[in-house]
């Protein structure tokens, strides 16, 4: 596993980030792995190199962060580990339990630091855009949370590259704390974030570290062409059905296919390769239910693609709809 610092930061991560939001039973996830089972995966990530997790306080209820809480500090030492949670969505009740308002922003991370059973999160973002809290606000609220040392760093989460630009201008304004991540919607079947976020990001110097890397496993092979649904997570994930409905989707899956084919390995481990080779990429955030899904991440960095692979892997793009953003 190679390190590399997150953006201009003196942060070092493991160039693969292992996602949390597969563990911690939940309703809303049926996939999602209880503690138990999800020990054994984790245990495999810190074997191999891993020292990067990202939760978010809204997975599986909280659930998530918790187990996140439990388990890695049995693994590695907390100066060792590089932790990252987000904050945005609906958590607490009333009408100021969610968004980046001040008081949701200060009690999330107290909240979070108590699920996570930690006096500090390495890195803490900001899950979404909220149009409803000005943005010097949110700013300013979390920049207290870095100077009360609860969080050592703060990023943000899929927006428009105007409103990155913005928040971070905000900052540069009011002498406090600029985001030095950018945790976007990216792989070979959604590859917008190329055209203005990651230029943006590359520019000034911000870790790109990508979410939904294998397209919630639609790169990995989860699903057909025509409609066959392989996976837990293929039949009972809507999300997905929104995210990649485009017929084209699936010569891109297709190209994915015949390249691992001739390298006679797993697709998953060429669809990652890919991202991990693009400019800007730090960490994409992996997720992991399955042992084959660990080792396919470790495998693919290590995995160098050639010239002409990459370029008969994007051949059969084509643009689509802004989407993850909300």
């Amino acid at each position: 596993m190679r390190y590399v610092n997150l953006g201009n930061t003196g942060l070092r991560v493991s160039r693969v980030c292992l996602g949390m939001m597969s563990f911690g039973a939940h309703p809303e996830r049926p996939w999602a792995l209880p503690e138990a089972d999800a020990e054994p995966i984790i245990r495999r990530a810190v074997e191999g190199g891993i020292t990067f997790f990202d939760t978010a306080d809204v997975y599986n209820g909280g659930a998530s962060e918790v187990i996140t809480g439990r388990i890695l500090p049995k693994l590695l030492s907390r100066e060792e580990l590089v932790i990252a949670t987000k904050v945005h969505g609906k958590t607490m009740p009333g009408e100021n339990g969610y968004g980046l308002s001040r008081k949701h922003v200060m009690a999330s991370i107290d909240a979070s630091l108590q699920r996570l059973g930690m006096d500090y999160v390495d890195l803490y973002q900001i899950h979404r855009w909220d149009p409803a809290t000005p943005i010097e606000e949110t700013m300013d609220a979390l920049d207290d949370v870095v100077k009360s040392g609860k969080a050592r760093y703060i990023g943000a989460s899929s927006m428009f590259a105007w409103q990155f630009a913005k928040a971070q201008a905000t900052a540069d304004r009011a002498g406090t704390t600029r985001f030095v991540a950018m945790q976007n919607h990216y792989n070979l079947i959604y590859r917008e974030e190329e055209r203005e976020m990651i230029p943006q990001c590359i520019d000034q110097g911000v870790g790109v570290i990508p979410w939904s890397p294998l397209a919630r496993g639609v790169l990995a092979g989860n699903r057909t062409r025509e409609g066959e649904r392989r996976t837990t997570r293929s039949e009972t994930d809507a999300f997905t059905d929104f995210l990649y409905n485009q017929p084209t989707d699936f010569d891109v899956v297709d190209r994915v296919v015949e390249v691992a084919g001739e390298r006679g390995v797993a697709s998953a481990q060429v669809a990652l390769a890919w991202l991990l080779q693009k400019p800007g990429v730090t960490a994409p955030i992996i997720g992991a239910t399955k042992s084959h899904h660990l080792e396919d991440a470790i495998a693919a960095e290590q995995l160098r693609l050639t010239a002409d692979e990459i370029k008969r892997l994007e051949e059969p793009y084509l643009p689509h709809p802004v989407a993850g953003h909300g």
